[in-house]
């Protein structure tokens, strides 16, 4: 069995990229090949996405995968680039930039006749707003340090206002994924829902004299708590899991209120050339067999209900797991978000990372 991984590093904006190819080798015709796709993914957790799924995949069903990397917003690019003849099958990507690639029809709908596993998987992910399905989700909350705080003090968003904590708490950037989580959470305590900006700046702005800082990346905030600079942050759960697995005096929980999650979702491009293939792809990664390696060894929440959630996920998160959407979790609806998203990210640094 050969699985090829190319990792295309982008040099200037996305645009001039490096083909590293580190094992085994694609078809070089001009005919895309039947037994061979291309699965697009984030450039993190390669080698455990390939073991979890891939490799049982091309197993069970033997077709080859070629796995290209980088990042949601150079692999969007890359395929606005391609005019409707991507080199990609599938591609798994945030909710946010599946939902801008359908407003330029860069992703097909997935046909639920070949992907039986549609039937199996949570109503929350196969929302009408998306073309394809959801196979992970990530939830927001705070993440903590124990020896400072309590799960319900943790779970107050007025926490990063208190004077007590003061220049010892972080938060997301609007930018990146848990930041737009954050937003419609404060937004949702303090205005009328998820999508009032107004409210949700002005409360963020009053709170970001005593912020240490607005981070943009998961080591930042992890490094900014472990060695105690900081006591808590707003955080993907995610971003846990492998400290309390560690038995680092760290917790993370859900916010009380304004309880919302992030999916991942896998699209087919427009013109994809195996698309056949691509629907038994999906149809595998939504399985329960490839849900419960996801979660285990890759860390993924699985969205099948019937796959096996492992204990390290369940010492974070705990039952919320088995059913987010009852435990008060909510997606957000890229209609709102995306004709938005320039301005909400140029009103944040105007209106909070700059005070």
């Amino acid at each position: 069995m050969t699985t090829t991984i190319r990792t295309r590093l982008a040099l200037v904006a996305g645009v001039a990229v490096t083909t590293l190819v580190l094992a085994g080798c694609s078809s070089s015709g001009d005919e895309p090949d039947a037994n061979t796709i291309t699965v697009s993914t984030f450039p993190f957790g390669v080698e455990e996405f390939q073991e979890a799924v891939i490799d049982p995949f091309t197993a069970e069903t033997g077709i080859e995968v070629v796995v290209d990397t980088g990042s949601n917003s150079d692999r969007l690019s890359q395929l606005q680039l391609a005019g409707g003849d991507p080199e990609v099958d599938v591609m798994l990507i945030s909710d946010y930039y599946a939902a801008l690639g359908q407003e330029d029809d860069l992703f097909q709908q997935v046909d639920a006749a070949a992907v039986p596993s549609l039937e199996d998987i949570a109503d929350f992910a196969t929302e009408d707003a998306y073309v394809g399905p959801a196979y992970s989700y990530q939830l927001n909350g705070t993440m903590y340090s124990t020896d400072e705080l309590t799960a319900d003090e943790a779970a107050q968003w007025s926490l990063y206002g208190e004077s007590s904590v003061a220049g010892k708490v972080a938060l997301p950037d609007i930018a990146v994924t848990a930041g737009q989580l954050m937003v419609s959470g404060v937004a949702d305590e303090y205005g009328d829902g998820p999508y009032d900006i107004d409210a949700a700046l002005e409360q963020l702005g009053e709170w970001s004299p005593g912020v240490l800082q607005f981070y943009s990346s998961s080591t930042e905030v992890t490094n900014l708590l472990t060695q105690g600079e900081i006591v808590a942050a707003d955080s993907l759960s995610g971003f846990a899991t492998d400290l309390v697995a560690s038995g680092e005096p760290i917790a993370w929980t859900a916010p009380e209120t304004g309880r919302y999650m992030a999916t991942n979702r896998a699209m087919i491009p427009t013109g994809a050339a195996n698309v056949d293939g691509a629907n038994r792809f999906i149809d595998y990664l939504l399985s329960e067999e490839a849900q419960t390696a996801s979660a285990e060894i890759v860390g993924d929440l699985p969205v099948n209900p019937s796959a096996t959630v492992p204990d390290t996920i369940e010492a974070v998160v705990g039952d919320i797991a088995a059913d987010p959407v009852a435990a008060g979790y909510a997606t957000l609806d890229p209609t709102e978000l995306v004709p938005t998203r320039s301005e909400w990210v140029d009103r944040f640094a105007r209106e909070v990372t700059s005070r």
